[in-house]
């Protein structure tokens, strides 16, 4: 038997709590109202294009992305555009949103189609990109990074490898399980796509292996697709991030501030490569996303399709309501997810996913002084010293901590996880990140 490969730093193996992994992708029904926010991606937030009273079809482009680093935002439903609002959103602060009511009659744009009808077109590469900015597809991994601009390779550099995380190595979370095994033919198109666009004949699917049969419905399927290989990976949290899942694959590590195409690797998710797949066959913009909600206490852990936009309390209620055991409710999984304080707030792009948290799991243990054990340091992926840069953090040592690395952690919580004294270390290293980013900012004003 072969050794399964994985990173070299650190790392950890929560409880994977995977409940949802057998209930197929649903459905979810057209919400009546529809809180679209303009900023869904990392980078500027798009221009709004419509005004109040004004009636749109599904699929119509309302908000522009103008800015290099930005994303177009689309309607996700058919019919009048209540208000340009904001709304506290799942970050907890307020952002900008179009308000759209539904008509009774469901009408898309007129250039998209339900089939497949150009399976045998070839695209350009300059096509590929125009549409996948036209489609305002961005990384639905979770970054939400406005995918056109990673295709876009910088002149000088070479992509050797396209590599499609479909690790998923989050707890609890199962949209991209569901999507491989349900649009795994999608998925794989939407890769051959990219690999002719950044002239790549080497595609590598990582997936760990706690989805064998993920693993082998892709790997029957890609053989019918040159270049793409299906490789299972061991269980390790988290085998998900960009760097951790470039040196599981291709044993290359990716130089501090740097991005993966220093290393030869452009990476993608799998609900990327798909939504890539329907905005060249199908010319459908990314208005829905696959959404886990799921929890200890759910009645029904489910996968559903849900249009952008649609409030995350319609989706707790169809899962059977808010249990009066939990204690929070989380965007995302437990490990990198943070908790909502508005169940108002809209699915977006970035939705991967709505944990309900218990309340004997939620309850935090009582914080004491380090002990100095290293544990952190033991598994943090991107070996840093978490402990220090909690304890610079603190002490207001921004340029210190700086120094010390902080903004290569990728905020996965491994740390904090495993520290027996229950230290709060991401919580305090994530407010020294943005601290440190404003300190950069005003270098670059000076």
């Amino acid at each position: 038997m072969s050794i399964l490969k994985t990173f070299k730093l650190g790392g950890i193996h929560p409880k994977e709590g995977k409940l949802s992994a057998n209930s197929p992708i649903k459905n979810f029904p057209l919400p009546k109202t529809v809180y679209i926010p303009v900023s869904q991606h990392i980078g500027a937030p798009a221009t709004v294009l419509v005004a109040k009273g004004e009636n749109v079809k599904t699929g119509q482009l309302i908000a522009k992305g103008e800015g290099f680093i930005s994303a177009n935002i689309h309607s996700s439903i058919t019919g009048k555009i209540a208000k340009i609002d904001e709304i506290v959103d799942s970050s907890g602060y307020p952002k900008k949103v179009i308000v759209i009511d539904r008509a009774d009659e469901e009408i898309w744009c007129d250039n998209i189609s339900d089939s497949d009808p150009n399976t045998t077109k070839e695209f350009s590469p300059e096509e590929v990109k125009q549409k996948m900015r036209e489609a305002g597809i961005v990384g639905l991994g979770g970054a939400t990074f406005p995918s056109h601009v990673k295709m876009s390779v910088p002149e000088g550099k070479t992509a050797e490898y396209l590599i499609i995380n479909g690790v998923e190595c989050e707890p609890y979370l199962t949209s991209d399980h569901r999507l491989m095994l349900e649009k795994g033919d999608e998925i794989l198109k939407g890769i051959s796509i990219m690999m002719k666009t950044l002239n790549t004949k080497k595609a590598l699917i990582g997936i760990e292996n706690n989805k064998k049969d993920a693993i082998e419905h892709l790997q029957k399927l890609s053989k019918n697709y040159s270049g793409v290989e299906v490789v299972p990976l061991k269980v390790q949290y988290p085998q998900g991030g960009e760097k951790q899942l470039i040196d599981a694959l291709i044993k290359r590590e990716v130089p501090s501030g740097k991005l993966p195409i220093e290393v030869g690797c452009v990476v993608q998710n799998v609900g990327t490569a798909f939504a890539v797949y329907e905005a060249l066959y199908k010319n459908k913009p990314l208005i829905e996303r696959v959404v886990t909600v799921t929890g200890d206490s759910v009645k029904e852990p489910s996968n559903f399709l849900v249009r952008i936009g649609t409030p995350i309390e319609s989706l707790i209620e169809a899962v059977g309501g808010l249990p009066e055991t939990v204690a929070k409710v989380i965007n995302g999984g437990p490990m990198m997810g943070k908790a909502l304080s508005n169940l108002s707030a809209p699915v977006t792009k970035g939705t991967s996913g709505i944990l309900l948290i218990d309340k004997k799991e939620a309850s935090r243990k009582t914080s004491k002084n380090c002990i100095r054990c290293a544990r952190c340091t033991m598994v943090c992926p991107m070996g840093l010293a978490p402990y220090l840069l909690e304890n610079l953090a603190n002490r207001k040592l921004f340029e210190s901590s700086e120094k010390e690395g902080i903004m290569d952690c990728i905020e996965c919580g491994s740390c904090s996880y495993t520290c027996p004294a229950n230290r709060p270390l991401l919580d305090i290293i994530r407010v020294g990140k943005g601290e440190v980013n404003t300190l950069r900012r005003k270098r670059v004003q000076k």
